[in-house]
């Protein structure tokens, strides 16, 4: 690979919430693929980033601070993006604290229902099961697979933990101008995460990305595993017409989604240094620190 040739990914998971690397090890994962840049977006938890950016100190490659925040619209959740977080942003610790409060009250309840149908599972397998401080389905659909309910993820989320399944409970979502808003006061550069996985009615989406653009949305997440070639267009498109900037990543699990590659998505996915430097830029024209 050519110097010049280098790649990036901006979107993945540690065992801080539903990964199952740490974040070192998703790191020095990120070193050995040849990356230049990764950025660790756990789910409601800034709780694996020092290790994380230790790890890149030490390996020599850049790790970004970031979370992801699911939120509620009528379509369904939209996911939020924060890059280049700060140490210690009091504000958004204490709200997604908050937001870990409720998933914590969530997993008990579907827990307590899978227990009313029988299933052998206590709580206290599911805490050993999560390796970081953000809990959920996940770590849920790891003892049940371990205790054999079912035979794959898949199973499990269709017939238990899916919005149709039997042990199913909503969750406690943050508005999507709130999220945006928190995370734009720390400093992040806000991302629309993997838009087009949910097939919105026309004009829908740039409904939303005018109303977020206001409350501080910075970036479109145009490059993702489940985004196609098309899907990808239309992304870029959408950042050209509100003057957003854009990014990628492939959304990384570890072994909770195996098909899925540090860097490289399902194969395919190839997200330039180009387009850090280009976010890395709007940054440093906006007066934000890297």
């Amino acid at each position: 690979m050519k110097e010049s040739m280098k790649f990036i990914d901006l979107h993945t998971h540690s065992s801080a919430s539903d990964g199952t690397d740490s974040p070192a090890q998703l790191v020095a994962k990120a070193h050995a693929a040849g990356l230049a840049a990764v950025a660790i977006t756990d789910h409601d938890t800034l709780s694996g980033l020092d290790e994380g950016q230790q790890a890149g100190r030490d390996l020599g490659i850049e790790v970004v601070r970031g979370c992801e925040i699911s939120t509620g619209t009528e379509l369904g959740e939209l996911h939020i993006l924060g890059l280049w977080l700060p140490q210690n942003p009091q504000p958004l610790l204490d709200r997604l604290c908050w937001l870990r409060e409720k998933r914590a009250e969530r997993n008990v309840g579907i827990v307590q229902k899978l227990q009313d149908l029988g299933y052998d599972i206590s709580m206290e397998e599911v805490l050993a099961a999560a390796r970081g401080e953000s809990v959920g389905r996940p770590h849920i659909a790891e003892v049940l697979l371990r205790k054999g309910f079912a035979k794959d993820v898949r199973q499990v989320f269709r017939e238990f933990l899916g919005s149709r399944g039997k042990a199913y409970l909503p969750k406690t979502v943050l508005e999507p101008e709130e999220s945006v808003s928190l995370l734009a006061s720390a400093g992040a550069t806000v991302c629309l995460a993997h838009p087009l996985l949910w097939r919105a009615p026309a004009g829908w989406l740039d409904t939303m990305v005018a109303r977020l653009k206001d409350y501080g949305l910075s970036a479109i997440e145009a490059y993702h595993s489940e985004h196609s070639e098309a899907d990808i267009r239309t992304c870029l498109a959408l950042a050209k017409r509100f003057d957003l900037g854009v990014s990628g990543g492939s959304d990384y699990h570890g072994s909770n989604k195996p098909t899925i590659r540090l860097g490289q998505g399902y194969g395919g996915l190839r997200v330039s240094q180009s387009v850090y430097e280009g976010l890395k830029q709007r940054r440093m024209s906006a007066g934000l620190d890297i």
